[in-house]
């Protein structure tokens, strides 16, 4: 089978449509169109089903994208291997982190990188789900958790702290809970149910001092962080914050102080075939240096 085709049929398979594989390829509707039709032939199979609202991809279709995916993701590993010989960090580096530790801490430190390394190409991902690393859906990651999937070089990158955050608007119209007890009659924000938490036990005040565990009220499920900062921020409710988030914020204030402090641990992850890769050296030591500089 020709590569072109191959590539192009798995940019179509992950875009769902040919307009959005073509955008991403830079290639017009007709032209995706017409690689997919002369491959679908080539194997006398359809790959895909047409619908108005888009493709899905037929049972033969299935087959040919977990084996496409496989060779995306090795023809990928071997561009990385071959710039990272280079004598300069230069080329892609695709970063994945959760939404609102990449989207509030690592966004505002990125610059600098960028400006240090102008010659590498960095595209961020922010996803609450774990991408993966073996198939190339990321060059490295930083996680809340030690990773679980084998083949992966993991260094511990620095110990995130969160307490209990609310708004003076909400304190002012709810009241200051004084013991953790309160929270049985205030309005709490959690992370929602139906998306995956960027750490274990995240919705914990909902058992804190509730030894009878007694439905306490949720005003609002969000699913992710930086979106429960938000709605803190608005007085909305009382939350569990990462301090690191709530000190971007000059309307937040810490309540029951004397509630233990939660920590999170973060890692710094990449395949292992990436250990002599230039571009995450660099990176890796940009982010130790950041990590000294910042409270968290």
């Amino acid at each position: 089978m020709d590569w072109d085709k191959l590539r192009i049929f798995h940019a179509v398979a992950d875009a769902g449509s040919f307009t959005h594989a073509g955008d991403q390829l830079k290639l017009s509707q007709s032209a995706i169109s017409r690689q997919i039709g002369a491959l679908e032939e080539q194997l006398g199979v359809m790959l895909f089903h047409r619908h108005a609202r888009g493709l899905i991809l037929t049972e033969q279709g299935e087959l040919l994208y977990r084996t496409a995916r496989e060779m995306a993701g090795k023809v990928a590993t071997a561009e990385t291997l071959l710039h990272a010989n280079q004598d300069k960090p230069v080329g892609r580096l695709k970063i994945t982190a959760a939404i609102g530790f990449g989207s509030v801490w690592l966004t505002a430190q990125i610059h600098e990188f960028i400006s240090t390394y102008p010659e590498i190409d960095v595209s961020l991902i922010l996803s609450d789900n774990e991408l993966d690393l073996g198939m190339r859906e990321a060059d490295v990651a930083l996680r809340f958790i030690a990773p679980r999937q084998p083949g992966l070089v993991q260094r511990h990158l620095m110990t995130v702290h969160s307490h209990v955050y609310a708004a003076p608007a909400y304190i002012e119209k709810y009241g200051k809970p004084t013991k953790v007890s309160d929270l049985d009659n205030h309005r709490l924000i959690i992370f929602g149910e139906d998306a995956r938490a960027p750490v274990q036990n995240v919705n914990w005040l909902l058992q804190a001092g509730n030894p009878d565990n007694k439905p306490r009220k949720v005003v609002l499920r969000v699913n992710n962080t930086y979106g429960i900062f938000r709605a803190v921020e608005n007085g909305l409710g009382i939350a569990s914050l990462p301090d690191y988030l709530a000190r971007q914020s000059t309307k937040l204030v810490q309540v029951l102080p004397e509630v233990n402090v939660r920590t999170t641990d973060v890692f710094f992850t990449y395949p292992e075939e990436l250990r002599h890769s230039k571009r995450i050296a660099v990176f890796r030591d940009f982010l130790l240096r950041k990590v000294a500089e910042t409270r968290f």
